[in-house]
């Protein structure tokens, strides 16, 4: 089959498209045949080899975390899915491919395309899990640094389905974005906090930084202390005493399934660049240079 895949940690010129063989399903996994593997920033930090010490990396890889496709061949014990079931979920041995193998995935609803379909795990686990971590309740005002990209874009819809009120940073070609979202857009920068005290003079009940680019000294600030925030982007956090929140096994296949009916029905906003497969070093370039406005998505044939 045809994958992407690096043999050695570095930049975008690392990744290299090969033949390789097509993976097989062991107990309780699936194969599926990928039309849409999901690209994250995590994927350009593990090529890299930022991450090898949190996440050790055998090569060569294939990246990728998530995906969309249909079932192609059940391993023994599977009974939940069919061959033939189209599915979106995350992958066990990298989607930056023609088949990957998965344990944990939700029924793709027929009126929810490849494309946007493999915006959802990642970014809405992520996403649902910061907002429970933060106790967002109606009511209450939720600071968002850095929400544009593909977990902001879902977190902000949302907390505002919760009944919260959200204050979302961007640069200044997102601020039109985010309103379209439901959030009160603001620029980050210089003057941030005076700017969100304009905007919320009763102060923030919590906030969630989606940038890593130095907001947590300003959230303190805004918070008074460092209760009700939580970071998925800056490795400073525990220094300032601020959780650091990362990807959780716990995957819940009920509430993605749920996400998904949501976007199909046009209750939840996706929005994607798309790449075909054999640009995904332009991809990763993409996503590594950052101030990325929603998800970004590889095509496969």
């Amino acid at each position: 089959m045809k994958a992407i895949l690096f043999d050695r940690f570095g930049g975008t010129e690392a990744l290299r498209e090969a033949d390789i063989e097509v993976p097989q399903p062991g107990p309780g996994q699936i194969r599926v045949r990928v039309r849409a593997a999901g690209l994250n920033a995590l994927d350009g930090k593990i090529r890299s080899g930022a991450m090898e010490a949190k996440f050790p990396t055998p090569l060569p890889a294939v990246p990728g975390g998530e995906l969309a496709g249909v079932v192609d061949a059940l391993g023994e014990g599977v009974s939940d899915v069919q061959v033939g079931d189209e599915v979106l979920g995350w992958s066990d041995t990298g989607s930056y491919a023609q088949y990957a193998l998965a344990t944990t995935v939700a029924p793709k609803p027929a009126d929810l395309d490849w494309q946007h379909a493999v915006a959802l795990p990642v970014a809405g686990e992520t996403a649902e899990r910061v907002l429970d971590l933060l106790g967002v309740v109606a009511g209450e005002t939720v600071l968002m640094h850095g929400a544009s990209g593909a977990v902001g874009t879902l977190a902000v819809q949302l907390a505002t389905a919760r009944g919260a009120r959200v204050i979302a940073t961007a640069g200044p070609s997102n601020q039109d974005y985010l309103t379209s979202l439901g959030a009160t857009a603001t620029v980050y920068g210089e003057g941030l906090v005076e700017r969100v005290q304009a905007l919320a003079p009763d102060g923030v009940d919590a906030v969630f930084d989606l940038a890593g680019k130095g907001a947590l000294e300003d959230s303190i600030t805004l918070r008074g202390g460092t209760e009700r925030i939580v970071t998925i982007a800056d490795f400073g956090a525990r220094q300032l005493g601020i959780t650091f929140s990362q990807g959780s096994q716990e995957r819940s296949t009920t509430r993605l399934a749920a996400l998904a009916q949501d976007a199909a029905a046009g209750k939840l906003v996706t929005t994607v660049t798309a790449y075909p497969l054999d640009q995904a070093a332009t991809a990763q370039q993409v996503s590594d240079a950052g101030h990325v406005r929603g998800k970004l998505v590889l095509t496969v044939d």
